[in-house]
């Protein structure tokens, strides 16, 4: 018989040989266009952190004040007593940030997604996802017991053959999609997916993790942009990329967040998020909304567009849309991680994303900026890139 550290040490070494290793990196700075890791620095094009605010000053001050007068931990669950005021101020500020009747927030956004599709779905129901849409709304869609559909990416006619499909079958039916998706950058089709949704009484769940802060009059998403919020039944976003901070969040009806409140799993079972962390996330928040925030998206933009037309100046194609995450296809596993460590060796930060976070021989360099980041900073990594990559 075949010990345990022996198996494991087979299924380790069967990762190693496919090229899919990985491993944890200690970084030793603050998140910041520039970071610390083994003792020296990089030009950092891997975070979330869209607009810079992890690091941002209002942001600490926050999370002082929120020590200082609640502590550290929330002690329990939400609905024992750890429904501590900086939670109850956060849910209020989304809520009027994203125009709905309330909102309420999750440890993760992960821990949102489950909590949404196994709250409102179950056997006889159906969920149809986007090939492409997030692990979190997959294993979600498992867990909940309804059958699951994929449709192939942003394809509106095959989502459209799903949903005829569904409507004969009965049951409710929901469809699930990023707005911005997270390793292509790209945008869903939103006024497709409305009124296809509408015309056959499903109900549409937007994940707009990649989207807050960035688009939309005062950084709501991609749905605000596109003036569709008031007909999407549930919207989810996250609190741990350009706002900042961390925590997810769904935003709806009175009746949608009353439900979660009383039924979400990933909501009821979990200690309440530490109050620190959401006094900054209500920070970050006002100021994506502020003239400040107006300014770091404008920034940010910038950067995107030279970017944008620095890689496409050297053969790489680029996203239809402008968006933040500059996915470079290399292809092979084994190519992408040979192509990040010579740019680690250049002195950039930049992560190699493979199956199955991708389908395989799609594994790609995914490039993201940041506000913080300078012209320069930009310059150097399309020279470096130049350099690196062989195609």
């Amino acid at each position: 018989m075949v010990g345990f550290d022996e198996q494991l040490g087979r299924d380790l070494d069967e990762t190693r040989d496919a090229g899919l290793w990985r491993e944890l990196r200690e970084i030793e700075s603050a998140q910041s266009a520039r970071i610390k890791f083994g003792g020296r620095e990089f030009i950092n094009f891997s975070s979330n952190d869209y607009l810079g605010l992890a690091a941002h000053p209002a942001l600490g001050r926050a999370v002082r004040e929120a020590v200082e007068q609640f502590g550290v931990g929330s002690g329990a669950s939400r609905l024992i007593c750890g429904s501590l005021q900086p939670h109850h101020e956060l849910e209020s500020a989304l809520a009027k940030w994203q125009g709905t009747e309330a909102a309420l927030v999750f440890s993760t956004g992960f821990a949102a997604a489950q909590g949404v599709l196994t709250s409102l779905l179950g056997l006889g129901d159906v969920v149809i996802l986007d090939k492409k849409a997030h692990a979190s709304m997959i294993d979600a869609a498992k867990l909940s017991g309804a059958t699951l559909r994929v449709f192939r990416h942003n394809d509106l006619e095959n989502l459209e053959k799903l949903l005829q499909w569904a409507a004969d079958r009965g049951g409710r039916v929901l469809v699930a999609s990023e707005s911005v998706f997270s390793m292509d950058g790209d945008h869903a089709p939103l006024a497709g997916i409305v009124e296809l949704k509408e015309r056959y009484g499903a109900w549409l769940m937007l994940d707009e993790a990649h989207a807050v802060g960035l688009y939309g009059p005062l950084g709501q998403g991609l749905a605000a942009a596109d003036g569709l919020g008031e007909r999407i039944e549930i919207r989810m976003g996250t609190l741990g990329k350009a706002a900042g901070a961390a925590g997810g969040f769904v935003c709806g009806s009175r009746q949608l967040i009353d439900l979660l409140v009383n039924k979400a799993r990933s909501f009821i079972f979990s200690t309440a998020p530490s109050p620190a962390v959401s006094a900054a996330a209500c920070a970050g928040v006002e100021l994506i909304q502020s003239a400040e925030g107006k300014a770091l998206r404008q920034q940010l933009w910038q950067r995107v567009d030279e970017l944008r037309l620095g890689a496409g100046s050297i053969g790489w194609e680029t996203p239809a849309e402008p968006s933040a995450i500059l996915p470079l296809i290399v292809g092979g596993e084994a190519k992408a991680v040979a192509t990040m460590d010579r740019l680690r060796e250049a002195g950039f930060f930049i992560p190699a994303i493979r199956y199955p976070t991708v389908p395989r021989n799609e594994a790609r360099l995914r490039v993201t900026l940041s506000a913080s980041h300078s012209v320069g900073d930009v310059q150097q990594l399309v020279n470096a890139l130049g350099q690196a990559v062989t195609r």
